[in-house]
């Protein structure tokens, strides 16, 4: 069947529509995005702005639509730490379900990390033990880990690239000062955070999630989307450092030059950086692994499990 997952993220929003049965492994049949930054439409109360709502009521309907003309059969869709923490996140989901007939799931921080994770472990499979997913998106940062299908421990902490960016690098280039304040906050707010997986026993595999591990592993090194989603990727701390610097002298215009990465994510990549380099130090690993699959892999996993139960959902009528 024809599945599709419409992720309302914090840097884009994104329909992937993929061909797949419970049992086997989704593929990518077609994909519809729009570059929206709903961090950016926070007005100063944390509410999104009337711009921002319209641009994604304009995208859902179009979203919905394209689903509809390509046979999709079952739709899920789903807001993340945009909505979920804007301080109108529940009137927005009002006026799209209102608007589109589309209702948008609020994905909690902790689950959002535990979907993750599920993408990651099915990647890899039993044979990984027990795993730890890291994933930075635009609003916030997740972490999961468990030796198990789902994760044991699950967490959410506001150090999304696209949100940090926007509080604590307001030049561009950054100043040296506005870089030194925003490291000592994200390694004020992830150390605490990090306790209870510290305390939870070593993984025997480490994996990073999101467009934003892919982009710094591919300027650090790594090799080009375009040799395939099997190429096995790696994060190197010693890289890592070297780039965090050299970022962080450039402007976003000169980081779009860079492999790897876009035009719309270039601005956020040093505070992707910074998060990326904080939380590998804080656990101490000298490497991470890529894994191609994320949040909307393991939606759609998730999904297909539950249909060898239940039946499809409808599309909502245009």
């Amino acid at each position: 069947m024809r599945l599709g997952v419409l992720d309302i993220g914090s840097n884009t929003v994104h329909l992937l529509l993929v061909d797949a049965h419970p049992g086997a492994r989704p593929v990518p049949f077609a994909s519809h995005k729009r570059p929206l930054s709903l961090v950016a439409h926070l007005d100063e109360a944390g509410n999104i702005s009337a711009e921002g709502q319209n641009e994604l009521v304009s995208f859902v309907a179009e979203a919905r639509d394209f689903a509809a003309r390509h046979s999709a059969e079952d739709l899920l869709a789903f807001a993340t730490s945009a909505v979920r923490d804007a301080g109108n996140g529940a009137a927005v989901l009002d006026r799209v379900v209102e608007q589109t007939g589309v209702s948008l799931t609020e994905l909690p921080g902790d689950a959002e990390a535990a979907m993750t994770f599920f993408a990651v472990r099915r990647w890899y499979g039993w044979g990984a033990g027990t795993v730890l997913g890291l994933d930075i998106g635009g609003g916030s940062f997740e972490m999961a880990m468990g030796a198990d299908e789902l994760p044991e421990i699950a967490a959410s902490v506001p150090l999304g690239a696209g949100r940090l960016t926007r509080d604590w690098l307001p030049e561009d280039p950054p100043t040296a000062r506005s870089v030194k304040e925003l490291r000592a906050y994200i390694k004020d707010t992830l150390k605490p955070a990090a306790k209870p997986f510290k305390k939870a026993g070593i993984p025997n595999l480490v994996a990073g999630t999101s467009k934003t591990f892919r982009s710094l592993a591919r300027i650090t090194g790594a090799a080009p989307s375009a040799a395939g989603p099997y190429v096995q990727r790696e994060l190197r701390l010693q890289d890592l450092r070297l780039w965090t610097h050299r970022l962080a002298a450039m402007a976003a215009e000169d980081r779009a030059s860079l492999p790897g990465v876009s035009q719309a994510r270039a601005a956020q990549l040093l505070a992707g950086a910074l998060v990326a380099e904080a939380a590998l130090k804080t656990f101490k690993l000298p490497a991470m692994r890529i894994c191609p699959w994320a949040l909307r892999e393991g939606l759609i996993l998730r999904r297909l499990d539950q249909l060898v139960f239940e039946g499809p959902l409808q599309l909502p009528a245009r």
